[in-house]
């Protein structure tokens, strides 16, 4: 299958596709003999490509993965303080990144993949994936503050947009709420619930456009079906 020829390089860690690009218009790159132009398209597995003057590696496969992240670790690749990532808990060769946040006291599904393109795609805000969350929180909301969680609350200077947000079942001084959200502003469940008092005590991401996080236990991991792939790759409005 033919992509273009700076996103090859860039799994084929060539440099970033920005680099790569320029090492096309630099005339670097040749593809079956001849010099690549900027915006050529080819197939690693049927064509020579050569960078430099050395045949360019077999770029990695794509990989996408699911994964309940457990409270207390990081949804990055890697940590330069050697805290524990996500990414330390899938024991899997090549280079997996997770796409979106969620903060190091959250928990719940992260998506990891090398397929810059779909990470874009979910995590690019014109796109609007929705994410379902699931909170603990203290006390018991009212019908009018839970309207105005759905309404927008304003962080920064900016109103958040609106959100779906129901009780799921009340218990003696606390209550568990469901929330869908289409945008991801940084701790913005937990600084809207701040600002309604009713801290969030436990928050848990149960899924990502049409990815579930289903039965995986904290620490446990799947490779995404074919199924989930094509709905994320068809757009939100397949994938909610």
């Amino acid at each position: 299958m033919k992509e273009r020829l700076q996103k090859v390089m860039a799994r084929a860690s060539a440099g970033s596709r920005r680099a790569c690009e320029e090492f096309i218009r630099q005339g670097r790159v040749e593809v079956d003999g001849k010099t690549a132009t900027l915006g050529q398209k080819a197939d690693p597995s049927r064509q020579r490509i050569v960078f430099d003057g050395q045949p360019l590696s077999t770029p990695e496969p794509f990989m996408y993965i699911a994964i309940h992240k457990p409270r207390g670790v990081l949804a990055v690749s890697q940590d330069d303080r050697g805290r524990r990532t996500v990414r330390d808990l899938v024991p899997v060769k090549g280079h997996l990144y997770p796409v979106g946040r969620l903060d190091v006291t959250s928990e719940g599904l992260v998506l990891l993949t090398n397929d810059g393109g779909l990470a874009n795609l979910l995590t690019h805000p014109r796109y609007g994936y929705s994410k379902e969350y699931q909170a603990y929180i203290v006390g018991h909301p009212s019908e009018r503050t839970l309207e105005k969680w759905r309404r927008g609350v304003f962080l920064d200077g900016k109103k958040t947009a609106p959100a779906d947000v129901s009780v799921l079942r009340n218990e003696r001084d606390h209550t568990w709420i469901r929330l869908v959200l289409r945008e991801g502003r940084k701790r913005q469940i937990r600084r809207v619930a701040a600002i309604l008092h009713h801290p969030v005590q436990r928050l848990i991401r149960v899924r990502v456009g049409p990815v579930r996080l289903g039965n995986l236990k904290p620490g446990e991991w799947r490779h995404l079906s074919e199924n989930e792939l094509r709905k994320l790759k068809s757009g939100p409005q397949k994938a909610r």
